[in-house]
């Protein structure tokens, strides 16, 4: 293959925009700076752009911790977006996975295969999710039972999925959904006279949140995790 047709297909981008890479003198191949875009390349070469090395993209599987004030969509007026976090060849293919209100903070899976975030957000897929749960008031072992029932909520034709919820003090509890409507656990709490002050998703399915992951940080699943996802 043509060198400026793998930069086009690798970082996404036009074969002219390619042509003014090499002419500036940004790629590398196998340690020598190239500025011909019709030099061949082949699976034993090296190429680099800028010290990054580049390889056709397969499915990408991602892990962030989201922090708070970062929207999951690619455009906003308003708020910055979690892809903008992303350090990665073309993360505008990148598609979340379940997405999390500006306000809410923790685990998101970001991927461009569309069939395996299918499998996450899909309500033919029972896919669990848990989130810790601050609360303004506190939450008493009758809403326990409320929501291991099912809840109504406001604008629904039906009551919820049965749900656990785990009290871990007055005001905190670990909750453990199964379905994905809109601001649901906002809505559960209203539901039953309360309100969420602070939420964090800790867990998708059988994978949790890496501890060592700061706000603002992500890494590659492994493929154990991907493949937890298709069992």
């Amino acid at each position: 293959m043509r060198l400026d047709k793998f930069l086009s297909t690798t970082l996404g981008i036009t074969r002219k925009e390619a042509g003014k890479l090499l002419k500036n003198k940004e790629i590398e191949v196998n340690g020598e700076i190239v500025k011909n875009g019709s030099l061949k390349v082949t699976d034993d070469c090296d190429v680099e752009f800028n010290g990054r090395s580049l390889s056709f993209m397969g499915p990408r599987y991602l892990m962030l911790n989201k922090p708070q004030g970062f929207v999951c969509s690619h455009v906003d007026d308003y708020n910055p977006t979690v892809f903008v976090l992303i350090d990665e060849v073309s993360p505008e293919k990148l598609h979340v996975a379940g997405r999390l209100d500006g306000d809410t903070t923790g685990l998101v899976l970001l991927t461009d295969d569309g069939q395996w975030s299918h499998r996450i957000t899909s309500p033919r897929h029972v896919c669990e999710k848990v989130y810790y749960v601050e609360l303004a008031d506190p939450v008493t072992e009758d809403v326990v039972e409320a929501f291991a029932e099912g809840v109504q909520l406001r604008g629904e034709k039906s009551l919820t999925r049965p749900a656990k919820l785990e009290l871990l003090g007055e005001r905190e509890a670990l909750i453990t959904i199964s379905e994905g409507k809109y601001h649901q656990v906002k809505r559960m709490f209203a539901a039953v006279g309360n309100k969420v002050v602070g939420l964090h998703r800790e867990q998708i399915g059988s994978v949790e949140l890496d501890e060592e992951l700061e706000p603002g940080e992500y890494r590659l699943l492994t493929e154990e995790e991907i493949a937890s996802f298709l069992k």
